[in-house]
Order: structure tokens, then sequence, then C-alpha cells
């Protein structure tokens, strides 16, 4: 019988717990034996001592062990990918990804989050889809996956349900931000839901989670450890998240985004990130094709159509109309015009994120509603030209009030200036 107090005791004095301590400790959290304000005090000292490699290892299968698993694989008789971004302003890229990769004809099962602060959730952004239903039996899930290729849905309650309660305590008790229980957290969910490969895209930068480069290595190096470790093929991209991502930041502005790009109209950085994501996860897949045959079956299922295509049976299969005609739109479209030419050289992510919060796209809290209809497009990015009077950006709003307070915080989120900055690709690293 474990005596969590003197786990406790141990990981505050810097001590590596044994696996099977972490375990018991951890189921017994999930099953109620153990009360939140102790596991809260093991979170604090994991905080300020970390846990070593062994022991996040022990911490993520003990989460997956607390609650049903899917292995995918083996439903379907064929090995299945899986891609994950930690979130950040603009991110819609499962929404193009997953249909190019079944396109390609390799499955794509994926079990998506909601949205909290600035960075949007897959499944709020595909709920502004008239009917569509985020919520699967696991039989459906699979069935869908085999039938169509793809099916996104949310995290049922009885997977990794040691996790989500981890969550919420971490998220009430300033525990969030250590990089072991962040790698726990996604790869249990990942591990849980059964993909054989798995993408990872860890954003760096103003609107991410992890500021700078070093520190997202650190991140993407201990999710790979993970994975292999649990037998899984990983490969982390590091990419770029000073700006947002695409032009658009909010739900249905974001699924004309995808759609777009599914078409081969995207915005430049949006498309060569979903490229490389699904040229990553072909090369993983079970095709026998390398990273440039993948980024050339991808290519071509967008320019053929059949990407597009595959999006339509998606959305129909789980009750959504795909026709761009029937999404949301704000009745309020401002214009926020650039007070002076020149270049812009920098638009940072997070205050756009804020003021699409703000406008209602985005969620402070948990309980907090959805409006799928507002949100900003950033029509100039880093890099580009721009003359006086012209367009930066627009503002999605539901009345003139809400689109001039947020017009008001894109337009400083700009920075302009004579010459241009330097260019900076979207993926700034890749990890495998």
């Amino acid at each position: 019988m474990i005596r969590p107090a003197e786990l406790i005791e141990r990981k505050r004095d810097g001590h590596e717990l044994g696996g099977e301590e972490i375990a018991e400790l951890i189921l017994a959290y999930a099953r109620g034996d153990v009360p939140d304000y102790q596991l809260a005090a093991f979170c604090m000292a994991v905080y300020f001592r970390g846990l070593s490699s062994a022991e996040t290892f022990a911490l993520t299968d003990a989460m997956v062990r607390s609650g049903a698993t899917i292995d995918v694989g083996a439903a379907l008789g064929r090995r299945v990918v899986d891609k994950h971004s930690t979130g950040g302003v603009g991110d819609k890229t499962s929404i193009a990804v997953g249909p190019i990769v079944a396109a390609c004809g390799v499955p794509f099962g994926k079990m998506s989050g909601r949205g909290l602060g600035h960075t949007g959730g897959t499944l709020d952004k595909l709920e502004s889809i008239p009917g569509f239903r985020v919520e699967l039996p696991t039989d459906a899930f699979l069935a869908q996956v085999r039938d169509i290729g793809i099916a996104i849905v949310g995290q049922t309650a009885d997977l990794v349900p040691a996790d989500k309660k981890l969550y919420a305590l971490r998220d009430v008790t300033a525990t969030v931000d250590n990089v072991s229980l962040i790698a726990a957290s996604i790869m249990s969910k990942k591990l849980a839901a059964g993909a054989d490969a798995i993408v990872l895209d860890v954003k760096v930068g103003d609107g991410a989670f992890m500021k700078t480069l070093e520190d997202a290595e650190v991140l993407g190096e201990a999710m790979l450890a993970l994975g292999q470790r649990a037998g899984r093929d990983v490969v982390c991209l590091l990419t770029d998240m000073d700006q947002p991502l695409g032009a658009a930041v909010g739900n249905a502005l974001e699924i004309r985004e995808a759609v777009a790009t599914l078409r081969g109209e995207g915005p430049p950085d949006f498309q060569e990130l979903v490229l490389h994501a699904v040229a990553h996860l072909l090369a993983l897949s079970d095709l026998g094709v390398d990273l440039d045959e993948g980024r050339r079956r991808a290519e071509t299922a967008v320019q053929d159509g059949s990407a597009l295509a595959v999006y339509e049976r998606w959305i129909r299969a789980q009750g959504g109309d795909p026709a761009e005609a029937a999404l949301l739109s704000a009745p309020v479209v401002l214009e926020v015009l650039a007070p002076r030419g020149g270049y812009v050289v920098r638009l940072a992510a997070l205050p756009v994120g804020i003021a699409a919060v703000r406008l209602g796209a985005g969620r402070r809290t948990k309980e907090d509603p959805i409006d799928h209809a507002v949100g900003v497009v950033c029509r100039r990015k880093r890099g580009d030209a721009v003359v006086e009077g012209e367009p930066l950006a627009e503002i999605h709003a539901r009345d003139d009030d809400a689109a001039a307070a947020a017009a008001e915080a894109v337009l400083a989120a700009f920075e302009l200036a004579d010459e241009p900055s330097r260019a900076r690709p979207i993926v700034l690293q890749t990890l495998a």
C-alpha cells in the first residue's frame, strides 16, 4: 500500500521514485483513493524537482492504464497515423492535413480537444460546420476511419481519465508549466488513442506555450523519448508561432481557410506546413515512401481534387454540411488600415489571439460559449509590403463596438518599417 506523503517527501527532496510507486500513486488518484491536496503537493514537488525520463514514462504509462485504450491499427489491419499540435493562433492544420493523408490512402484517426484562451481547439472549429458531430462511439469512429479514411472526434470520457483529472488540478495549482508533466499529458492521450505513428507540431514563439526554440527542443525531445519507449514512430516539428498561422483566426473563418488550402489556394505559410506534415505522415505510414515521395503525393492529392473530395465525404459522414455557404458569417466586418506605408516586420500572434477571444471566438473559462462566426483575418503578414490606407486585417464581429475594440488591439500587433525583416521559415527544426 503506497503512502502518498512519503512519495511527496522523497520527490520534494530530489530523489527518484520507482516506476511502480508512481503508477500506484496515479492509479489510486484516478480511483479517488488519493485526495486532490496530496496530488497537488506531488505536482508542486515535480514542478520544482522535475522527473527523470524513467519517471516521466512511468507517469505516462500509468495515465494510459487509468482508462480504456483503442488499438486502431489492429482494428483496421493497417498502420494508422496521427498528428498533434501544442496549440497556437490560427492553427487549423489537422483539418487540412487529415483529408490529404486519407486521399493518399493512409488511415487518419484523431481524437482532438477544445480550445482555452488564445489557442483554438480543433473541435470548436469543426463545430462551426452545421450539423457536425464531434462525439462518436468507438465502433463508429473505427468504422468511419476504415470506410472514409478519416475521423476526428472528441476524446471519450473513458480514455486517459487520470490525465483529465490531473490536468484540471494542475490548472488551478500553477503546475501546468513543467516539461515532464506536459509531455506525459500529451503523449498519454496519443498512446491511448492507438496511432502507430505520430507527427508532433510543437509551436514556438509569441503565440505559443513554448516561447523559445530551446524550450521547444526540450519538450520535443521529451515527447519523442516517450513515444519511442512505447514502441511508436514519432517525428517532432518545431514550427513558428511568432505570428498567426495562415490568415484566419476564428472558427468558421479557419474552416474556410482549411478548405481553400485543400484547393491549393491557402496562405503560403499554412500551405507549406500542411504539405510538410503530410509528407512526414506518409513517410511514417505503411506506403513504403520516403519524405520526397510523400510530399509529391500530398501535392498531387491537392492538385487533382481528391483531398477536397475526401474532406466533403468526411464532413458528411459526421453529419455536417461541407458547403462553405452553410458556415456562419459575422454581421460586422471592419477593415484595419495601415497608418503608413512600408513593410510588416512583426505581427505578434498573442494580441491577435486575445482579440479573437474577446470577440467571442475563444474561451476564457471552460464554460464560455463560442461564437463561431467572429474572428480576425490578417491580410498582411511579416515580410509583406503595404501602402498607407491598405487593409492590414479584417475584424469579423457581432457589433460595431466589439469590432472597434478588436481593431485597435490588432493594429497594435503590427509593426511597420521602411525595410523588410529577414524571412523566417514556418518549420524551424525537425526532431526524429
